[in-house]
Formats: C-alpha cells, sequence, structure tokens
C-alpha cells in the first residue's frame, strides 16, 4: 500500500488563517492614510504633486517656485490625478502610494504561488504587509510604495512571458511597469527587474536568451514607455541651459535621468553624494524586515548550501536577483534604509519557501527561540516608549499593548513551530497599531509646519497670502490653504505693505522681523522638533523640552510712514 503524504501542519495554518489575517494586516498598513505626511522628503513631494495639480503643468517640476531634478515624474502624476479626485490633503497625497503597495502584496503572491505553491503564496503575502520598512513607508510616503508594486509586477509577468509561448499580453504589461518603474526612480531599476533573469541565462549558458526577439521586443516597449519622463525633463532643462540647476548652467535632464541620478550616486561622482557603509543594508534588514529578519538570513544560508542541487529558473529571480541587488546596494556610496524596500518582495518569497519546507526538529526548534526572541524585542519597544516617550494616547496605547500581549499568549498554541509564525505575525500587528495610532500622531504634534498651517487654515480667514521667513517647512506649504509666495525680505515688505501677510518663521526670524519695522501681530508659538530625526533625549519625556526648538506664525503688516527713515524711504 502507497503511503499517503503527510500534511505540513503550517500548510492547514495557513489556510485556515490567511484571509483573516491578511485583511488585518492591510486594514493596520490602511489605517496610515489619514495620519499627517511626515517631513520633509514627504511633504516635499507631496507639494511638488500638490503644484502639479493647482497648475494644470505635468512637464515641469517645481519647489517652491524653481525649477527641481532630483527625482522623475511617476509619483508626482499619481498623487496629482488623486488630488484631482480626492481633494489636496493627507489622503489625497497616500492614497496612490497604498494602492501600488497593495499592488506590490497582490504580484508577490501570484509570484510566490506560480513558482512555489498555494501556501508559499500565502505565507510570502503575510509576510510582506508585516515587513517593517514596507510599513514604515505607508506612513512616510515617498516613491518606494510605487516602486515595489512595479517592481514585483513586472518580474512576475516578464516570468509568465519567458515560460509560456504566448508572452505578448505579459511582454506589454511587464514593460509598461518596467517604464513607469523607470519614471520613478530611475534606470538602476532595471538591474533589479532583470538581474535575476540574467543571472539565470549565464550560470546556465543560454546565451540566446541575450538575443531572443521576446527581449527584444521588451526593451522597445521599456523605452517607449519611458518617453514620456525623457520629454518632460528635456523640456525642462535641455531646451533651457540657462536655468540655474545644483547651482550651475547648461544642466541636461536627460543625462541626469540616465546617469547622475542613480550611478553618478553609486559611483559617488555625481551632484548629490553620500559615504557609503559596505555593512550597512545587513544591519539595516535585521529591523527593516522584522520579524523575519532572522529567518531570511537562515533561508539565505539553506539556499547557498543547496544551491548546486536547485535547477529550477525561478531560483535565480528570487535569490539571485534579490541578493544581486542587495550586493549593489552595499557596494554604493549613497545610502538609504528605504532602499530595500524594493527587493523585500523577493525576501518574502524565498523566506516563506524556507519555512515551508523546514522538517528536522532541531531547525523548528531553533526558529521557535529565534521568532520568540524577536517578539520579546517587539514588545520591549513597546514598553520602552510606553514607559519614556508617554503618547497623548497613553491609555490606548497600554489597552493595544494589553490586547496584543493576550493574542500572543491565547493564539496559535496547537503547535510550537506553526504557533510562533502566528505569533510573530500577531506581535507585527500590534506593533503597527500602536505606532499608527499613538505614536505617529503623537510625533506628529511637533511637526510644527503641519500644526502652524491647521492654526493659519482656521483663525485668519482675512488674510489672503502667507510666507516663511528663514525656516523653511514643506509641511506648512502643503497643508495651508492659503497662497505661499517667495522670496526675500523685500518681497516680504512689498506685500506686507498692501495687506497683512502670514509669516512661519523660527526665533531668529521673529527677531529680524521686528527689527526691520514690521509690525508683529500676537505670535503664535508651535513646539518643533524633527520627527523623523528622534533622538533619545527626545523620546524620553523628562528630557522632551530640552530637545525643542520655538517656531511661530505672525501676521505682520509694514507701514513706512511709521518708520520714515527707513531704507524705504
Amino acid at each position: 500500500m502507497m503511503r499517503s503524504k503527510e500534511v505540513n501542519p503550517l500548510e492547514i495554518w495557513l489556510d485556515k488563517w490567511f484571509y483573516f489575517l491578511l485583511f488585518l494586516g492591510i486594514a493596520v498598513n490602511a489605517s496610515g492614510l489619514l495620519i499627517t505626511i511626515l517631513d520633509s522628503d514627504a511633504t516635499l513631494y507631496a507639494c511638488i504633486a500638490k503644484t502639479i495639480a493647482q497648475t494644470g503643468d505635468f512637464i515641469n517640476l517645481k519647489v517652491q517656485g524653481k525649477d527641481w531634478l532630483d527625482k522623475p515624474h511617476f509619483p508626482f502624476w499619481m498623487a496629482a490625478i488623486s488630488y484631482k479626485l480626492f481633494g489636496i490633503n493627507t489622503f489625497g497625497y497616500k492614497l496612490p502610494a497604498f494602492l501600488f503597495w497593495g499592488m506590490g502584496c497582490m504580484y508577490t503572491y501570484l509570484f510566490s504561488k506560480k513558482c512555489y505553491g498555494k501556501s508559499a503564496a500565502q505565507l510570502s503575502a503575510l509576510m510582506y504587509v508585516t515587513a517593517t520598512h514596507l510599513f514604515i513607508s505607508n506612513n512616510d510616503v515617498r516613491a518606494e510604495p510605487y516602486l515595489t508594486g512595479l517592481l514585483i509586477g513586472a518580474i512576475y509577468h516578464y516570468y509568465l512571458a519567458s515560460i509560456n509561448k504566448q508572452w505578448w499580453k505579459d511582454i506589454i504589461i511587464a514593460s509598461l511597469y518596467t517604464g513607469c518603474a523607470m519614471m520613478t526612480k530611475g534606470p538602476f531599476i532595471l538591474i533589479a527587474i532583470g538581474g535575476g533573469f540574467i543571472v539565470e541565462w549565464i550560470v546556465k549558458r543560454d546565451w540566446k536568451q541575450f538575443y531572443s526577439i521576446k527581449w527584444l521586443v521588451a526593451i522597445v516597449l521599456v523605452v517607449l514607455f519611458t518617453l514620456p519622463e525623457l520629454y518632460c525633463l528635456y523640456t525642462q532643462f535641455d531646451l533651457h541651459p540657462e536655468k540655474i540647476v545644483f547651482d550651475r548652467t547648461g544642466v541636461s535632464g536627460v543625462r541626469f535621468f540616465w546617469w547622475d541620478s542613480q550611478f553618478g550616486r553609486f559611483f559617488n561622482n555625481g551632484p548629490i553624494r553620500g559615504d557609503g557603509d559596505k555593512f550597512f543594508y545587513l544591519h539595516t534588514t535585521l529591523w527593516a524586515f522584522l520579524p523575519w529578519s532572522l529567518l531570511f538570513y537562515m533561508a539565505c544560508g539553506w539556499k547557498l548550501s543547496n544551491i548546486k542541487k536547485s535547477s529550477s529558473f525561478n531560483e535565480y529571480i528570487t535569490f539571485g536577483g534579490g541578493l544581486l541587488m542587495f550586493f549593489i546596494f552595499s557596494m554604493s556610496k549613497f545610502q538609504l534604509p528605504h532602499y530595500l524596500n524594493v527587493i523585500l518582495p523577493f525576501f518574502c518569497v524565498f523566506t516563506a519557501q524556507y519555512v515551508l519546507q523546514i522538517t528536522m526538529p532541531s531547525v523548528k526548534e531553533a526558529v521557535k527561540w529565534i521568532q520568540y526572541v524577536l517578539i520579546v524585542a517587539m514588545f520591549l519597544v513597546m514598553g520602552l516608549l510606553l514607559i519614556f516617550y508617554r503618547p497623548e494616547q497613553y491609555t490606548i496605547a497600554i489597552a493595544i499593548f494589553a490586547i496584543t500581549a493576550t493574542g500572543c499568549l491565547l493564539l496559535f498554541n496547537d503547535n510550537r513551530f506553526v504557533g510562533v509564525i502566528g505569533k510573530s505575525y500577531v506581535a507585527a500587528i500590534g506593533v503597527f497599531t500602536f505606532l499608527n495610532s499613538c505614536i505617529y500622531p503623537s510625533l506628529m504634534e511637533y511637526q510644527s509646519g503641519s500644526k502652524a498651517a491647521e492654526y493659519v487654515n482656521n483663525t485668519f480667514s482675512t488674510v489672503s497670502e502667507a510666507t516663511m521667513f528663514n525656516e523653511n517647512s514643506y509641511s506648512f506649504t502643503f497643508y495651508t490653504n492659503k497662497p505661499i509666495f517667495f522670496g526675500n525680505i523685500d518681497t516680504l515688505k512689498a506685500r506686507a505693505k498692501q495687506a497683512p501677510v502670514m509669516v512661519y518663521t523660527n526665533k531668529q526670524g521673529l527677531d529680524s522681523l521686528k527689527g526691520a519695522g514690521f509690525s508683529t501681530n500676537i505670535p503664535k508659538s508651535f513646539n518643533f522638533f524633527h520627527a523623523s530625526e528622534l533622538t533619545g533625549e527626545f523620546i524620553n519625556y523628562r528630557t522632551r523640552d530640552n530637545e525643542l526648538k520655538q517656531h511661530y506664525v505672525v501676521k505682520v503688516s509694514y507701514n513706512v510712514n511709521r518708520y520714515p527713515y527707513s531704507v524705504d524711504r
């Protein structure tokens, strides 16, 4: 009699809990859609899209009235279209990025299912919605949510094109996603999309793939779909060499796109530079991919030890492509944590595959204790924030901590190995809920630009204009509903002679305004701390006040008759 195959308990657990847990993970990530946009990169991008929506100019990217050359257009187009539908507000800015993040979850599931089966797809998707830095990027929204969804979507459809005889539809969809990805981050993203495929062809010496008609068609389509970006850059910069960009004239937007924006940063010879640390992403992954990061490192060891035994094509896409980009990022001179986001779907796919194939009791026991250590660490973070940070929503924070702890103790106890995977998920959901319900809203109380804009909008309906002096805040620029003008003190004097102007400034700026002869009426002060650059002194409620600066909103006017000896006379 043939012996029936033993059913993996983790597969049974996934079938039972997948849809509920996935919905819970998506909902917790979506809870950040109404949280105030975090300074300063995210609010900068929100302001750029706001200008597009208000002016209808989808070609020229401008910041505070000046030409801006750094990131490509696609995310700004998406946000501007969203503003047209939902208004210029937090939700309008964050929604399209969240949808692309959701697209990334869908394609992570589809790719993993195609390569490794339903259970691997389910676990990959659950890892995706609880990967810490993907969650963070749904609050601090930049280009990464767009890029993550576009990249794994392109890879999925290119993979289908590589194994199916009817490849036209998938080549078109994948190339469209690739073109949009290039219009989000630049040509460097081609390495992440094509790296796994190229590794496969080289290892198997399948040289004919390099001149296959389907890939030649893909190259042509990618260039075609990228033409809108090249046209905009050429129109804004190459046709106007007189424009001053990066403190010089004659800057080519097309050259910046193809070289300086990405390869210039990698080789550190472009206008935007940094200092690289070859181990930066090794330790960044430890927290960026929580609660699955140590399992990821175990999966890497397992893959490397079994690489010669594997001949399946998808091994090179997930493992080869992911590690290739990890290596390139590590060698780069310009490094930021959120760069990891684009390869986290790779990590989810092959980490899930690894977890599902674990059968040795000793390995299961090791995984159990590793995950328990990480669970305790997550609770320790919440506990320390409760003790030292003391968010305004303190009672809610304690309730979330208690509910999460109870869930980890009572849920998923039927199997030690399966249970610890479930408990890891619950702990991550609890931490994310804790952050979005209590910590992020509390931090926004110290983002003076958005608080000042809210005050101006609600208090000074008769004042027609606003500006900033000696202090630049993209959150003030984005959230105020007053027309913003930019200039120097002479510009401000000219405006203030005609009608009162609302000015956002700091202590030095307020003193300078008074010294220059402006009438400053009833300044309103706001506590300020850069919420994306937390320090231990700020987190500790006992020392927080020492870390705060004061910013002001003041209604100013300028009467030349009051100052007969001023330079204006």
